[in-house]
């Protein structure tokens, strides 16, 4: 059977992800930004909650754990190398590593950029990458603590998934993403209609993620920071992608 993977908002603009096995029962949700909507979604369900996917240390995607963990007996997973930013970890994983979850593989990627230590788990069996604040919808996080080629480097290994990827990001940028896109390419007739796309869900109250690597190849000018059309609108022609990727992200940074 399929895993069940639920989006769950949290905070002002952040999204949590719960994943659920009906076989075994076990749940793991990805990040932990706010208690209360997590544990509401379980018991909505009947969900019991096993495990806990750290992608980062930042504040708005740990803070709500201390409350999450109370009367649970949890396994909570993250980066060993920023294992001291983190909370208290029970499995330390890093570029490479792998672990299981209801017989399917976890693997663990190191897309570090936006900050050093930031981890992606890959279900390549069920078709999920949660990216949190690494590769967004139509975006990317803002380069804190690692470099822009640092940065390239990460985005270009998720943008080597397969293309039905299902990306689960952290925020709900995309509206704002959308608006800063269309100015590298405002004749991108896919990025047109995903903003048409993205401004209708939106109307309704509805998440924009999680999206599709192929839409993100097709829309996101992080991504395409080595295609013909992007490199040209910038007057990068013969540059290296990952200078074009920088200027991108410098004219994003000041938009």
């Amino acid at each position: 059977m399929p895993l069940d993977l639920v989006t769950v908002p949290c905070l002002s603009d952040n999204y949590a992800y719960l994943i659920h096995d009906a076989e075994s029962g076990a749940t793991a949700v990805v990040d932990v930004p706010e208690a209360a909507p997590i544990a509401a979604a379980l018991e909505a369900r009947g969900w019991q909650l096993s495990e806990v996917w750290i992608t980062h240390h930042h504040a708005d995607h740990v803070q709500g754990l201390d409350e999450l963990l109370k009367g649970r007996e949890v396994t909570v997973t993250g980066c060993g190398a920023d294992a001291s930013r983190l909370p208290p970890l029970d499995r330390r994983v890093g570029e490479g590593e792998s672990f299981d979850f209801a017989g399917e593989a976890v693997h663990v990627m190191d897309v570090s950029g936006h900050t050093v230590g930031h981890i992606a788990f890959h279900l390549p069996q069920s078709g999920l990458a949660f990216t949190a604040d690494s590769l967004m919808a139509l975006g990317c996080g803002r380069v804190f603590e690692g470099t822009m080629e640092q940065m390239w480097e990460s985005l270009s290994k998720l943008a080597r998934l397969p293309a039905e990827t299902v990306i689960c990001s952290g925020h709900e940028y995309t509206t704002a993403n959308g608006r800063f896109a269309i100015t590298i390419e405002p004749e991108n007739k896919a990025l047109i209609s995903r903003i048409e796309a993205v401004a209708e869900a939106r109307a309704k109250g509805e998440p924009t993620v999680p999206s599709r690597l192929s839409d993100e190849l097709a829309t996101n000018p992080f991504l395409r920071a080595g295609d013909a059309p992007v490199r040209e609108a910038l007057g990068m022609t013969d540059a290296p992608a990952a200078e074009v990727f920088a200027e991108i992200r410098r004219r994003k940074d000041a938009f």
